[in-house]
C-alpha cells in the first residue's frame, strides 16, 4: 500500500477532513491534499505528528505492516 492512500484511509477512518487534519499539522488544506495524492512526499516531523494524532506506529503509516499497532 502507498503512503498516500494510508492517509487517506487513515483520515476517512477517524471521520475527519482534510481540513481538520491540515490544521493540526499547521498548513492549508490544498498542501495537504497533495501529500493524500501522493504529488508531494510528506516530511517526516509531520508522518510523527500524525502517528501521534491516529495513535498508530510510524511502520503502519508509512505501509511497511498490514494491521495498524497503537502507539504506547
Amino acid at each position: 500500500m502507498f503512503v498516500y492512500q494510508r492517509l487517506r484511509d487513515l483520515r476517512e477512518d477517524a471521520d475527519k477532513s482534510q481540513v481538520e487534519v491540515a490544521a493540526y499539522l499547521q498548513m492549508k488544506q490544498q498542501q495537504y491534499g497533495r501529500y493524500e495524492r501522493g504529488e508531494r512526499e510528506l516530511p517526516m516531523h509531520h508522518f510523527i505528528k500524525l502517528a501521534r494524532y491516529y495513535n498508530v506506529s510510524l511502520d503502519y503509516l508509512a505501509g511497511l505492516i498490514p494491521t495498524p499497532r497503537k502507539l504506547q
